[in-house]
């Protein structure tokens, strides 16, 4: 941890940094998953001056851990991520019965996730067993002496932990004084068996005359789910590319070792890719309830299915626009940006709504569909575009946000294509659907039957009315 902190110290790029040893950070981040206690871990949290600094400092641990500064530890550099808390962004959980089999799995897919260049540091969630100390107590000899296996229990807590046999006072503070074996006796495990058992009849006995020490490895932590044990094989990735594309690259290759697998064990998918279908599940779940009220909506306004489905279908209009804009300003579909391409259908929807009602209200005032269709996209072009740009305009501050941001250029692509779209492609298509009766008069209509039966429109006079 010295050395960790010794590359920080002075470093300009850094407003301030706080290290946590033994434990995570407290949440003060939403998108921060707390660290579980554990004596071999610890955490610096670093507050760069701009992101431009941040990146800066990131590079430069980076390239000390390269060189090895920090080679007893592995050591992450991770930024703080909007949105769940999802950890390493590539992940496949083993899941199975028995612990061996599922760590074997494990180091398989481990090696399939090495051969791929995006990776950085595979590696297992608890891969690494602690060592332990185990006594094979002799009952035979423990009876003769008197004794019991909780005797020894008892008397080498003593021994090792020790045990508080009065308080002194120093000062105005009480202070303990527990009774143990001497540093050179407990801290050394490989003269344990030299420490000495007292009898109930004060007899020093060698432990190694009563009890056989073993010497071996377990896990210090079994993670599990569903009741089934589960190690999950995690990396990052680097800079430039999305976990989603690293992860579905991966899974393919892992066909050959899903198949082998026995019917009990099984391989997931964790991530990025498992929190962002968690989120997408929530917006989902309400689809259709919100296409049932748009639905409804429209069809009060409008008052007709025909007219309805073809303001429903330039709703699809700006993924194009959409599309464009995150490609151009490089920002992912995510989460946001999902929640971006359903407010900007319902944008689309508005002006094709406002559209169809003018095209409807000048058949109505005596104009054929033809005329009308002309009259009313000239009509109203100049509002529709105006209102666009004002919310494009509007979104501007917002496309800077690293978290809003692709929410932001999804509307702000989305819209400014879509418009122009609409002012085409609805007249187009409101032809098509009414082409059989485009020269058909509205109701408002006033004329003289010709010689064949049909209303000629009259032409426009001016007339006086006399005032009595």
């Amino acid at each position: 941890m010295r050395k960790a902190e010794a590359l920080l110290k002075d470093d300009r790029d850094i407003s301030t940094y706080t290290a946590y040893i033994g434990r995570g950070s407290p949440r003060f981040w939403l998108g921060l998953n707390p660290q579980l206690p554990d004596e071999s871990f610890a955490e610096i949290v670093i507050v760069s001056k701009d992101v431009e600094a941040r990146e800066r400092i990131k590079e430069r641990i980076e390239k000390a851990v390269a060189d090895g500064a920090l080679s007893e530890a592995r050591v992450r550099v991770d930024r703080f991520n909007f949105g769940p808390p999802v950890g390493f962004p590539v992940q496949f959980r083993v899941i199975g019965p028995d612990t061996k089999k599922v760590r074997d799995i494990a180091y398989r897919v481990r090696e399939v996730m090495r051969a791929n260049n995006q990776v950085v540091d595979p590696h297992l969630d608890w891969n690494e067993q602690s060592p332990y100390l185990k006594l094979v107590v002799d009952q035979d000899r423990v009876r003769a002496l008197g004794m019991t296996p909780q005797d020894i229990s008892k008397s080498l807590s003593m021994l090792l932990s020790g045990v508080p046999i009065t308080t002194v006072r120093d000062g105005i503070e009480k202070v303990e004084v527990v009774a143990r074996a001497v540093p050179a006796e407990r801290l050394d495990l490989s003269h344990i068996g030299d420490l000495a058992i007292y009898s109930r009849n004060g007899v020093a006995v060698p432990l190694s005359q009563i009890a056989k020490v073993e010497y071996s490895h377990e896990e210090p932590i079994l993670w599990r789910i569903n009741r089934d044990m589960a190690i999950t094989v995690r990396a990052d990735v680097v800079d430039g590319v999305q976990p989603p594309d690293v992860t579905n690259a991966i899974w393919p290759k892992l066909k050959s070792i899903r198949d082998s697998l026995e019917p009990a064990y099984r391989i997931e998918i964790g991530g990025a890719i498992e929190e962002s279908q968690k989120g997408n599940a929530s917006i989902f779940v309400l689809f259709p309830a919100m296409i049932a009220a748009m639905l409804t909506l429209l069809m009060i306004q409008l008052q007709s299915i025909s007219r309805l489905v073809l303001v429903f279908l330039t709703a699809p209009l700006g993924i194009i626009g959409a599309s464009l804009g995150l490609n151009v300003a490089d920002k992912p579909f995510g989460f946001v940006a999902l929640l971006g391409l359903i407010a900007l259908a319902g944008m689309i929807m508005r002006n094709a709504v406002i559209l169809v009602d003018q095209i409807e209200s000048d058949v109505d005032q005596g104009l054929s569909r033809r005329e009308a269709i002309v009259e009313a996209t000239v009509r109203r072009a100049r509002p529709v575009v105006l209102t666009a740009m004002a919310a494009i305009l509007a979104m501007i501050p917002l496309s800077r946000s690293a978290f809003w941001g692709p929410m932001a250029i999804t509307i702000m692509g989305g819209l400014f294509v879509a418009t122009f779209l609409t002012l085409l492609f609805l007249p187009s298509l409101y032809a098509l659907w009414y082409r059989k009766r485009l020269g058909e008069q509205g109701g408002g209509a006033v004329g003289l039957p010709d010689s064949s039966g049909h209303l000629q429109p009259l032409a426009a006079a001016p007339f006086a009315v006399a005032a009595e």
